[in-house]
């Protein structure tokens, strides 16, 4: 199903209340936000759900959360986990799994550090990380998006490669 983009705005609005939210009740632990990195305008299919499985999967292999929360929406999916661990330690174990693991390049784990009244998401340069790269070149991922440099169709065709769901010639 397709989402609008006040949709898209609103579950993200929605997502950022939950994570204040949850760092006020659980000052002591260290917040991941999981999401499915995915472009258009469907954020729930069978690929969404193969991703968010195995993100959950390998977070929970790795961090052992003391909390966790899981919301298939058709918006996109989001795992809330809540962990024992240092900021920048837990950033670095995220960052190994979205360096190494095979949809790791489809995972968003965000940590979230709470600054005031407000949470911001760790960046990767603080525990020594390069920005994401594209999906489809070596190039920075941001600057890809930002000049549209390729096209929509590529980009889901290589997803599709990623996760097995390509034709085979």
């Amino acid at each position: 199903m397709e989402i609008t983009l006040e949709q898209l705005l609103g579950a993200r609005d929605a997502r950022y209340a939950r994570q204040l939210s949850l760092t006020k009740a659980w000052p002591d632990r260290t917040l991941v936000c999981v999401t499915v990195v995915l472009p258009g305008p469907v954020k729930r299919d069978a690929r969404s759900l193969k991703v968010a499985e195995a993100a959950v999967k390998a977070v929970q292999e790795v961090l052992v959360p003391a909390y966790k929360e899981l919301r298939d929406l058709e918006t996109g999916y989001e795992g809330y986990f809540l962990v024992d661990g240092a900021l920048l330690d837990v950033k670095k174990a995220c960052c190994e799994i979205e360096n190494e693991h095979p949809y790791g390049r489809l995972m968003d784990l965000d940590v979230l550090e709470r600054v005031g009244e407000t949470v911001v998401p760790v960046s990767r340069d603080r525990v020594g990380e390069q920005p994401r790269r594209c999906l489809l070149c070596d190039r920075p991922a941001r600057e890809c998006m930002r000049a549209h440099t390729h096209t929509f169709g590529e980009i889901v065709q290589t997803i599709d490669k990623i996760l097995g769901f390509a034709e085979n010639p």
